[in-house]
């Protein structure tokens, strides 16, 4: 079975989950590095994974839809997802993700 969850990975929602400090940083530093790595951060995409959430933490993602191909923010995308809380969730979900271009 299918579970969706709605998780907008743009500046305001990073700001808000950035807040809780990861032990190896915030999410938002996580955030700009994945961008900085494989994306441009004045470019606007948006990324929809299909991943595997268990113990708290996503892993297998696979980008089922990405607006701007060729441009990164699908590797991006993966990246940041390995830094959301996702809290109980379990099973395979989609996590869509939005890049705010600068």
């Amino acid at each position: 079975m299918k579970k969706s969850i709605a998780l907008a990975a743009g500046a305001a929602l990073s700001l808000i989950i950035a807040q809780g400090a990861l032990a190896e940083g915030t999410f938002q530093q996580h955030y700009e590095k994945c961008v900085d790595q494989f994306a441009s951060a004045s470019d606007s995409a948006s990324v929809m994974l299909e991943c595997n959430a268990a113990a708290g933490k996503l892993d297998t993602c696979k980008v089922k839809e990405n607006s701007a191909p060729g441009k990164g923010f699908d590797k991006a995308a993966v990246c940041i997802a390995a830094y959301l809380p996702i809290g109980s969730k379990t099973g395979t979900i989609q996590v869509p993700i939005k890049f705010v271009g600068a």
